[in-house]
This record gives structure tokens, C-alpha cells and sequence, in this order.
């Protein structure tokens, strides 16, 4: 299931998730049963292996067809191959792709998914880091028979009129694999509903539609208030449904007045977490109880938002969100790369497909309030001012709706607080200094006002400490105890929640996780050791010490 509901009525969807064979590209000819979704570290022979494999199953058409293979994630690149034949390839774990085939003949076919989870020059994204690159195919697959001219896209914009009635901008992407006919496109949404013609399309063309729906009478998404409702494209030819395509939206405005964020008007302050997507022997390839067991948690404390640090989250983790009323803050992946890796053309390429992929795939979610990019990158040179400068700029050219932001650490040096809507900064004072928590950030927020977020609104992206869980120095409060990071947290919370410049914070972080090899050395046990949580969702006395703060703060 790649959503939390149907997105097809009309159009026939068969899931590919379950047992696949694994082959390990390695020259010994190892198979494995493997599950998808799912990691390949999973597999005990498996849990240190960094390559390439091969992962193969069939499946039976039986008629000719066309069909479009929907991948929600595959870690970290990924070549298809449809009886040998290629027919697809994508770099990036965190976001989807498609392979459309036409005329597919009936019988037994095999597919396959050459999977690399390496670290090389032919990638710039996914690098050792401060958490895990896991290799597998990590997300819902499926396979959709589809006409000759088939919906590929929807996007929805949200307005609110002068009367208390909303306005939806609808724009519907068609696409081509065989000539097609001239047809017709009805959407529907709530109490609207609006046409549009197609023309006929030649194989590979594509037509956009562009449709406006009046909607008097639906309720509108709000925090902790999630009300969402069907969007559904159905084209129609010869006079019937030949395909449709839905999904789930809500009416909502997100808006910037002077230092404040507004949610339909009103001005919310946001209590976060930043969350990975790890979970103990799942890694990354979390399922969806897991993700609904993370939120639950997560609002037992008292927050309402969520940071996708450092990549797009799965779509079903969107929809949860979308669904609770949770705002999230969601950036393209990227995460402390290295200055010298930035300045290679790969780079630029590579983050502008997280980025454009990111906003095109989850541009639907009300849940998503801004999305972020570069998180503690080289923000403080002339080149890093530039390549900063050029993601804003293709984020605010994808969507002219949301903020952008990014997560800065360079400490009264930053040059690019100027190009950003919402001015954020990643802090850790008592933990990697032994600076007052109010002091410091009092300091700094007079700092950035005078150095380019004068009038925006501020956020702590990041605030924290780390604990072993389980390990217990009541006596002397040492690092790494579960009583000194609650009694840090404790203190600077109780220091940023409470100012008035502040419009949001996000707890480093939620849940533990693993790390690459190569930062072992600067966590204990092979793990970010900061959640308040273990990796297993344990809680370490950090969780109470949370709950006190957020719970029952209302700015």
C-alpha cells in the first residue's frame, strides 16, 4: 500500500510488496529470501554489507497492457529492468519514481531492481553520516495497468475568499505512452466540481489541465485538527471513466506576518521533534504502525509538529500527519556535505532532483508547512551564499505557496539568513558548550536580526543532549546519563519556549539511531544517542522532562 487510502477507483493497482530473491552483486552468487519493503541489513549475513544486489520476482499479466511500476523508495539507486529489458533508473532514497511500459504482452514476466547502497563519486547525497544509508528496496511497490493516456499528477492550492468559502486550484498532468484519443477530465472535490477537455495526445506527449473548483461548504485542516477531503480526477473517453487518479487535501492557508508563521490566519507556535526514519531492526523501511506508534508518542509529549530531518519522509508518514493535524517541516536530503562535495557538478544536479522531487511528489500535503534544504551546510562562504540562493530560488519556483528555511550551525558567520523566509538555527548550549541556554540564544537571536532574519519569523531546528539509555549517574548527572540530558533539555526548554521572538522548536531528537562506520568513533555504540526515546521507542527520563514542557504550552 504506497498510501494511507486508494488513490484508484477505475484504474487497476496490484501491490508488489512480499518475497522477492536477493542476489548479492559481489562476485559469491549469495541469494537471499528478502521482504519488500525492507532492509537487506535485516538479514544477518547482510548487516555490515555496503554494494550492489540484484532483486528479482514475477508476476502475471493476462492481457496486453500497459503498466506503469511505481516505486516509493529504493536506497539508494536504482536501475529496473522489465525481462531484461531497462526501462528505468533513480538516484536518492527518499523519494519515488515510475517506469511506464506500453504494450506488454500476457504471461509471466520478471522484474528487476538492481539496487547500490555505495558511497562513491557517483553520489554527493548519500555519504557517511551522522545516521545510516540502508540498502534495500525501503518503500511500497506497485504495479497499475494504465490506458494509452493516463493521469500521472495532481497538484491543489488552497485559497480562502472574502466570504469564509474556499477556492482549489487544480492543475492535472496527463501523460501518453500510446496515442490516445481526445477526452474529457471531471474533478470533483467536497461540494465542487469542475470539466476540462483533453486533446488527443501522441505516444510521450503530455497535457496540462487547469481547473478551478468553488467548495462553500467543507471545514477547514487546522493543528491537531486534521479535516481532509477527497480530491478525484476522473478521464473520461468515449463518454467513460477510462482512468482517475485521488487524493486527500485540506483547506488551509500557511502565511508569514512579520515574526509570526499563521495557520489560516492565526498565529501557531510550533513544539517539534526532529525525527529520523529509523526504527530499530527495520531501519528504514518503517512500517506504518511503527510510524503511527512514533506520532503517538510524539503527542503524548505535547508537540505538534514534526522536522523531517535530513530528507523527504514517506508518503504514508505525510498522510498520518496529514490526517492528526501534525505540521511538518520538510527538507530535500541533504545534511552537512562537505564544502568541496557541494562544489562538484553532481552535487547540483543531485540536489536539484531531491528538491524537485520533494515538492512535486508532496506538494498535496497540507500537513507540510515549509520546506528546508541544506541543513548545516557551507551557508557562511560567497559560494555557499550562491548554491544556498539557487535552491531557494527552484523551491519558491516549485511552490509560491510555502516558506523556505534551512537549519544553519554557522555560529555568527551565516551570510544567507537574508535569502530565507523563516530564519532557523541548530544550538546546543550545556551540551557541546557550557553557555546559559536564555543567554546564548538571547545573543544569537540579536545576532541574526542584525545579520538578515530582522522581521522573520525565528526557529530552533535543532536542541539537545545526549543519553545512553539505560544508563543511570544520579549522583554526579556525568554526559551521556539519562539524568544530565533531562535535566539540559529541562533547561533549555524552559529558555526558548518561552520568548517571544521564538516562533518554534525542535527537539534533537526524538529517537536514537544508527550512524555510518565512519562516525562510530564520535557515538557511543554506533549511534546518535540523543533521542529521548531508544530505537526500540524505550523511554529514556528525558520523555517526562519533555512532556512537562510542551504539554499545556499555548502561544
Amino acid at each position: 500500500m504506497l498510501r494511507l487510502f486508494d488513490e484508484h477507483q477505475v484504474r487497476p493497482v496490484h501491490s508488489l510488496d512480499g518475497l522477492w530473491t536477493l542476489t548479492v552483486e559481489d562476485g559469491s552468487g549469495r541469494t537471499f529470501p528478502a521482504m519488500v519493503p525492507g532492509i537487506w541489513q535485516s538479514i544477518p549475513q547482510l548487516t555490515l554489507y555496503r554494494g550492489k544486489t540484484r532483486y528479482d520476482r514475477t508476476f502475471v499479466t493476462d492481457s496486453e497492457e500497459n503498466l506503469l511500476l511505481r516505486f516509493s523508495g529504493v536506497s539508494h539507486t536504482a536501475d529496473v529492468l522489465l525481462d531484461g529489458e531497462k526501462i528505468g533508473h533513480h538516484y536518492d532514497a527518499f523519494t519515488g519514481f515510475r517506469c511506464a511500459v506500453s504494450g506488454v504482452k500476457a504471461g509471466t514476466h520478471t522484474l528487476t531492481v538492481y539496487v547500490d547502497d555505495s558511497f562513491s563519486e557517483a553520489s554527493t547525497l548519500h555519504l557517511p553520516n551522522d545516521y545510516y544509508t540502508y540498502g534495500g528496496i525501503t518503500r511500497p511497490v506497485a504495479l497499475e495497468e494504465i490506458p494509452n493516456a493516463y493521469i500521472d499528477l495532481m497538484h491543489f492550492t488552497p485559497s480562502r475568499n472574502a466570504d469564509g468559502t474556499w477556492t482549489g486550484d487544480v492543475s492535472v498532468a496527463v501523460k501518453a505512452v500510446a496515442d490516445s484519443p481526445a477526452g474529457k477530465l471531471v474533478v470533483t472535490l467536497a461540494d465542487g466540481k469542475a470539466e476540462a477537455d483533453v486533446p488527443a495526445l501522441k505516444a510521450g506527449e503530455e497535457h496540462q489541465a487547469n481547473v478551478k473548483l468553488h467548495c462553500t461548504d467543507v471545514t477547514p485542516w487546522g493543528l491537531m485538527d486534521g479535516h481532509l477531503y477527497d480530491l478525484r480526477a476522473v478521464l473520461e473517453a468515449d463518454g467513460k471513466p477510462a482512468d482517475d487518479l485521488i487524493d486527500r487535501v485540506g483547506f488551509r492557508t500557511v502565511t508569514l506576518e512579520g515574526e509570526k508563521i499563521l495557520l489560516n490566519g492565526r498565529q501557531v507556535f510550533l513544539k517539534g521533534f526532529n525525527r529520523h526514519e529509523d526504527f530499530g531492526s527495520q531501519g528504514c523501511a518503517v512500517a506504518m504502525n511503527a510510524m503511527m506508534e512514533d506520532l503517538h508518542l510524539m503527542m503524548d509529549m505535547g508537540a505538534n509538529s514534526v522536522r523531517t530531518c535530513h530528507y523527504p519522509n514517506d508518503p504514508r508518514f505525510l498522510d498520518l500527519c496529514d490526517a492528526l493535524g501534525i505540521m511538518v517541516w520538510e527538507e530535500c536530503h541533504s545534511r552537512a556535505i562537505p564544502g568541496e562535495i557541494m562544489r562538484k557538478p553532481l552535487f547540483k544536479e543531485q540536489i536539484d532532483g531531491s528538491a524537485t522531487e520533494m515538492v512535486v511528489q508532496h506538494y498535496n500535503h497540507p500537513c507540510i508547512y515549509t520546506w528546508g534544504l541544506l541543513n548545516e551546510c557551507e551557508s557562511e562562504t560567497e559560494f555557499g551564499h550562491s548554491m544556498y540562493s539557487h535552491v531557494i530560488d527552484l523551491l519558491h519556483s516549485l511552490d509560491k505557496t510555502r516558506p523556505v528555511t534551512f537549519a544553519s550551525c554557522r555560529f555568527f558567520k551565516d551570510v544567507c539568513l537574508g535569502l530565507v523566509d523563516i530564519a532557523s538555527f541548530n544550538i546546543y548550549p550545556l551540551w557541546y558548550t557550557t553557555e546559559d541556554p536564555s543567554e546564548y540564544s538571547d545573543r544569537l537571536m540579536q545576532w541574526m536580526d542584525e545579520n538578515g532574519a530582522a522581521g522573520k519569523p525565528i526557529i530552533f531546528s535543532e536542541f539537545g543532549a545526549g543519553a545512553i539509555a539505560g544508563y543511570h549517574d544520579p549522583m554526579y548527572d556525568s554526559k551521556w546519563s539519562e539524568e544530565r540530558q533531562a535535566e539540559i533539555l529541562d533547561k533549555q526548554l524552559k529558555a526558548l519556549c518561552h520568548k517571544a521572538r521564538v516562533s518554534g522548536t525542535y527537539i534533537w531528537q526524538f529517537a536514537d539511531v544508527r550512524v555510518s562506520e565512519q562516525w562510530a568513533m564520535h557515538r557511543p555504540k554506533g549511534v546518535n544517542n540523543k533521542g529521548v526515546v531508544d530505537m526500540y521507542r524505550r523511554p529514556k527520563l528525558a520523555y517526562k522532562t519533555v512532556k512537562e514542557n510542551y504539554t499545556g504550552l499555548d502561544r
